[in-house]
């Protein structure tokens, strides 16, 4: 079960935060939802936000503006957690590593094992949980997210078929296999059998699996992570595979919540598109 942290009226629905005690990540969890006033009425569709590197859940809930779209199209939108967290619970003094860095990947190395099961957490037991509990419409979910969150995205998406009805990323982490935001994390977490990485990589994951549905990448020409995120290495694998997709290079935005915001509009359209088709 779960418990209710909070619930505010937000643009005639209700953005809650909820924490439950999480069986895939062995510690306490909380995430925030956002349900529009048509969950009184029955289920409703609902958008993954997935968060990145340092951020809870109440980053984007508070600073991406998805409330007021999300309203508008009648769809929840749910915000997990980057990672788990607590007394006992493996960290590392690096920000990029640990606690808030959690990479929606299954740990299989020590200390990370225990905890970090952020791909089971986000990928079964969270929706189980709200699917159980929520207005929530289990066959129209689509999936979004920035930065580390983009990344899980993109890849929850590719390795989960039918399961999305579209996809999107701001920012993503889109080749972590050839970049220090990927080496050192899928290094720590899974090993250094570079095997075990390929599915947790976007654009290995186009050329290799693809995405049967709508896909919209925006990222800013002035963010100063682009050395890290390798955005040309997705752009290529797109055309590559010739992946239907949008990728859009926006002039002069960084990688902040300014970025994400300044969008978030579009993204909730694009994916209010595909999931009332």
């Amino acid at each position: 079960m779960f418990e209710t942290v909070s619930e505010n009226r937000c643009f005639g629905g209700v953005q809650g935060v909820y924490t439950h005690d999480s069986d895939a990540c062995a510690c306490d969890m909380t995430f925030g939802l956002f349900l529009p006033e048509e969950a009184e009425d029955g289920p409703v569709p609902v958008l993954w936000y997935l968060s990145g590197l340092t951020c809870t859940h109440e980053n984007a809930m508070t600073k991406a503006g998805a409330q007021l779209w999300a309203a508008e199209h009648g769809i929840a939108v749910v915000f997990p957690d980057t990672s788990p967290r607590g007394e006992g619970v493996a960290n590392d003094d690096a920000y990029d590593l640990g606690q808030g860095a959690g990479f929606y990947v299954n740990a299989t190395q020590q200390p990370w094992a225990p905890h970090f099961q952020m791909w089971d957490y986000v990928a079964d037991e969270l929706p189980r949980l709200l699917l159980n509990n929520f207005a929530i419409d289990e066959e129209r979910q689509a999936i979004t997210g920035h930065s580390m969150g983009g990344h899980g995205a993109l890849t929850l998406a590719m390795n989960l078929p039918g399961r999305f009805a579209s996809v999107s990323a701001f920012s993503p982490i889109a080749n972590p296999t050839k970049s220090d935001w990927g080496r050192k994390q899928l290094s720590a977490y899974l090993g250094d059998d570079e095997a075990a990485w390929q599915r947790h990589d976007a654009s290995l994951l186009v050329k290799n699996v693809g995405f049967d549905g709508p896909m919209l990448i925006d990222q800013g020409s002035n963010d100063q992570f682009l050395d890290l995120l390798k955005p040309e290495a997705l752009s290529a694998a797109i055309a590559e595979a010739r992946q239907p997709a949008a990728f859009r290079m926006q002039k002069g935005y960084d990688h902040s919540y300014f970025f994400v915001a300044s969008f978030m509009e579009e993204h909730i359209g694009f994916h209010a598109e595909a999931l009332y088709r």
